[in-house]
């Protein structure tokens, strides 16, 4: 995905950064990360407090081949509704926003 649509869907925050990594990109706004773009998917993070906001909207959790087992990590796909909302779209940007503020640096 290229950087100019990443910027216009974390529009509602202001200016984000984006960065190279893990052969995608993080999303970062006031240099806290937020977000990952993963083979051109995006992929909000959550925690403790909002991941069962993002299960329950049909959301998928991103995971990883471990060296044992899938290793699950704290980043979730944008629900489809969103995709085509603007408004909603804001809203889970927000609640990722909230989890990266609540994460410890």
């Amino acid at each position: 995905m290229d950087n100019d649509r990443i910027r216009e869907m974390f529009a509602s925050l202001g200016e984000v950064t984006i960065r190279r990594m893990f052969g995608g990109k993080g999303i970062y706004h006031q240099g806290k990360i937020l977000a990952l773009e993963v083979s051109g998917e995006i992929l909000l993070k959550a925690d403790a407090e909002t991941a069962p906001e993002f299960a329950g909207a049909g959301a998928s959790q991103w995971s990883y081949d471990g060296k044992t087992k899938p290793v699950a990590m704290p980043y979730w796909s944008i629900p489809d509704a969103a995709l085509d909302d603007p408004e909603d779209l804001a809203r889970w940007v927000g609640l990722a926003w909230a989890a990266a503020l609540r994460a410890k640096t």
